[in-house]
């Protein structure tokens, strides 16, 4: 039956003229009512010898319920990326796209802020953190990506689908904060940015940030891959230099080898900005992002097309992965280098004390001279837009997901940038280019504080049964998964409590506000505690919504023994990832 449905989904797809259906369901229906007649044709027209394959195959669902989300489709566009049916390396660069997409967001302005000021203060102590933040990373991003390739559907759509309405909404709305609080670095990093360019106040810039990313995101239309490329050159061009810098600071090895593998914390804002460069590496909305990036390819359903595909999407994370660890360790090398040198100047070491995005450019002087500050601008200013570009395609993907609702791009980023904008200046205004620097780490704390509520589902979700079949994590895999979100979790509370406790001990506050100020926060931290504990304690009692072929109804294979079924790539996906422009054909 299951192969039988599958073979009339396909033909309805590619007949135009057959496309009178008024959804999915009603076409689903009326294949079961001639699937009885079409089993004796089959059966007479296909050998025994045509069949393989005892394990269950998924084709990709629509996405939701009630098949709202427009259709799946089939290869319609000439340029739309599809994985040939057979075994090759090759393959590799069908899949690549999706994971240096979301590695954008491991080297913005947020990134940059956190690795100088870690760099600046505790000089190598903390790059521990950048090795264990990337290997989490890595495995965490790989199980996105996993989460997409095998159901079909993004984490977004599957907590719509498995949460009752009002968790769910309270997920949709800490998603919404956390793409918002991702923002607020991009926000303060460009205004830094127009400022070393064109000595524009902090705050003028700023407001300025709303126009810049709508001009992007205009230009897009016009080749969303060549503005990428443009953008990922200039941000590489920096990390060339920071790692030409290296050469000039010479870090000493032994200190560098020791802070990546030995575990330290000393002084009493090591754990905080350690929990800042942890939220800057493991994002909650790339989670999302990378699950719905992976539906934008065609990719056969047998068993070897879906593990091929969640292999070579984990190589291809792995290596933009790596490539951001080098840079984000090269930061802090040179950061801690030049700061803690014994021969720095005297302006610099003033500049090292509150080292910030806006006069960070000093570090290049090296290798770029006169040069150091509009370069860097220019490179933090392309950091900055391209991390916007990415946090507003998770955005469209949170919302589609969460709440069936699709914005235009540009009215989805003002919304966003909106948002992000009136603490930004707020801070600008009160506290100057200091006090932004401190947002930006504030922001990447809320980060990392909001990680479990994407992480914990994405975990859940790929260690069931009932949605990923026999491509569920194994064992070994989730009890790693499952150990790195505790000691996220574990780090997160451990702050959040002792940070507390310090502010009431020690804050000049009378009695009775200590006391109300006591029993509000521990509230708060019930309320978080409990939020966690309700993901982690409930169980899956949705099945994801697919079609399942079974050893009694294997698939067909082809010559080679590989399946011929296609899933196809979800149309709501590709549109909101790559806008085009529109033709007088389409107006017509």
């Amino acid at each position: 039956m299951g192969r039988l449905l599958i073979f009339k989904l396909q033909a309805e797809d590619r007949e135009p003229e057959k496309r009178h259906y008024k959804d999915r369901s009603e076409l689903i229906i009326k294949c079961a009512s001639e699937s009885e007649s079409l089993t004796n044709h089959t059966k007479n027209s296909v050998s025994s010898s045509a069949f393989c394959g005892t394990e269950p195959q998924f084709i990709a669902s629509t996405g939701n319920r009630s098949f709202s989300n427009a259709p799946l489709i089939g290869n319609s566009d000439p340029q739309q990326i599809v994985v040939p049916d057979k075994k090759s390396w090759k393959n590799l660069f069908a899949y690549m796209g999706p994971g240096f997409l979301v590695s954008i967001a491991y080297i913005d302005p947020g990134n940059f802020e956190t690795d100088l000021q870690s760099g600046a203060q505790y000089k190598y102590e903390l790059l521990w953190i950048i090795l264990v933040a990337s290997c989490a990373a890595l495995v965490i991003q790989s199980l996105a990506a996993n989460l997409g390739v095998v159901t079909g559907k993004h984490l977004a759509e599957h907590c719509r689908n498995e949460y009752p309405r009002i968790p769910n909404f309270i997920l949709w709305v800490l998603a919404e904060i956390a793409i918002v609080a991702c923002d607020i670095p991009e926000v303060i990093g460009t205004a830094f940015a127009l400022n070393m360019l064109f000595k524009i106040p902090v705050w003028i810039g700023v407001l300025l940030t709303g126009l810049s990313t709508l001009v992007l995101l205009a230009l897009q239309q016009y080749g969303v891959r060549k503005l990428e490329f443009f953008i990922a050159f200039l941000v590489c061009t920096i990390a060339g230099c920071f790692f030409v810098e290296l050469g000039y600071a010479k870090p000493d090895a032994k200190e560098v080898l020791k802070g990546l593998f030995v575990p330290q914390l000393k002084g009493n804002g090591a754990a905080g900005l350690a929990i800042s460069l942890l939220g800057a590496m493991v994002m909650p909305h790339n989670l999302f992002l990378h699950s719905a990036l992976v539906l934008s390819r065609k990719i056969p359903r047998s068993v070897h097309g879906i593990k091929e595909a969640c292999r070579f999407y984990m190589i291809e994370s792995g290596f933009a992965l790596v490539v951001a660890f080098l840079i984000n360790v090269s930061v802090i090398s040179v950061s801690g280098a030049v700061c803690n040198s014994q021969n720095i100047s005297a302006q610099d070491q003033e500049n090292c004390k509150d080292l910030d995005l806006n006069k960070a450019s000093f570090l290049l002087k090296n290798v770029l001279g006169s040069w150091s500050s509009k370069l860097f601008a220019v490179a933090l200013l392309a950091s900055g837009q391209s991390s916007t570009i990415t946090g507003t395609y998770a955005g469209q993907y949170v919302m589609q997901g969460f709440l069936d609702l699709r914005l235009e791009p540009w009215l989805r980023n003002f919304l966003t940038r909106s948002l992000a904008i009136v603490p930004s200046l707020i801070v600008a205004l009160i506290g100057g280019s200091s006090g932004a620097g401190k947002l930006i780490i504030i922001a990447s704390m809320i980060l990392s504080f909001e990680l479990p509520f994407a992480l914990i589902p994405l975990l859940k979700f790929t260690s069931s049964k009932t949605k990923m079949g026999i491509y569920v994590n194994s064992t070994m895999i989730s009890a790693v998964t499952w150990v790195i979100g505790s000691l996220i979790m574990a780090i997160n509370i451990y702050y959040l409590a002792s940070s507390f406790i310090q502010i009431l001990l020690h804050g000049h506050r009378k009695l009775v506000a200590s006391i109300f100020l006591g029993i509000l926060g521990f509230l708060g931290m019930a309320v978080y505690l409990a939020g966690i504990a309700y993901l982690v304690c409930r169980r899956n009692k949705e099945a994801t919504n697919l079609v399942a072929l079974t050893s009694e109804n294997p698939n067909i294979c082809n010559e080679s023994g590989n399946a011929e079924v296609y899933g196809l790539p979800r149309e709501d996906i590709a549109s909101m990832q790559l806008p085009q422009r529109r033709s007088n054909a389409d107006d017509l």
